[in-house]
């Protein structure tokens, strides 16, 4: 009977350990930052740092670009729900494939983004948005040229996205 031959990752490739404690660095930066936010900015403050870029204070208690906001209360545990299992998700990701780098990578920042916002809702009730870009440039898609404020959390989900799609076409690309 032949053997089997089990791939195991180089001792060199990251393990589950560097990708949760990557995940937990962005949590810790994420929060760091709301913390310094709500310490020095009062609800609706900005503070213009660019042509193109300021920081506000604003609290989101819905999903991307406010979906849901509006609703009765519901969604604060309805997300943090989703976020909890997005993240029990992510971690068997990690754990069933922790040698994929650029996978894994991806995977890291949509965990530790999803988490950075699931701790917002349960402390504050809602999310700490800071970050908002505008230009005139914007004008035709958000109103006033403003692109919705967004955190340290949202742009490593962003950051994971955008590595999914690349992993996923570099996959495609080599089969």
């Amino acid at each position: 009977m032949p053997s089997k031959r089990i791939r195991t990752p180089s001792r060199s490739s990251p393990n589950l350990v560097t990708w949760l404690s990557l995940a937990l660095l962005v949590i810790l930066l994420d929060q760091a930052s709301k913390v310094a936010i709500l310490g020095r900015f009062a609800y609706g403050d900005s503070v213009f740092v660019t042509s193109w870029f300021n920081l506000v204070r604003v609290h989101n208690t819905g999903a991307a670009f406010s979906f849901l906001a509006d609703a009765s209360g519901w969604q604060r545990w309805f997300f943090v729900g989703l976020g909890v299992g997005a993240s029990a998700l992510f971690t068997w990701m990690l754990k069933a494939h922790a040698g994929q780098k650029l996978f894994c990578f991806s995977v890291t920042m949509l965990l530790g983004g999803a988490l950075g916002n699931v701790i917002d809702r349960l402390w504050h009730g809602y999310v700490v948005d800071f970050l908002q870009v505008h230009g005139s440039w914007l004008a035709p898609i958000f109103p006033g040229g403003h692109f919705p404020a967004f955190n340290l959390a949202d742009s490593a989900i962003t950051a994971g996205a955008i590595g999914m799609i690349l992993d996923e076409l570099l996959r495609v690309r080599r089969s």
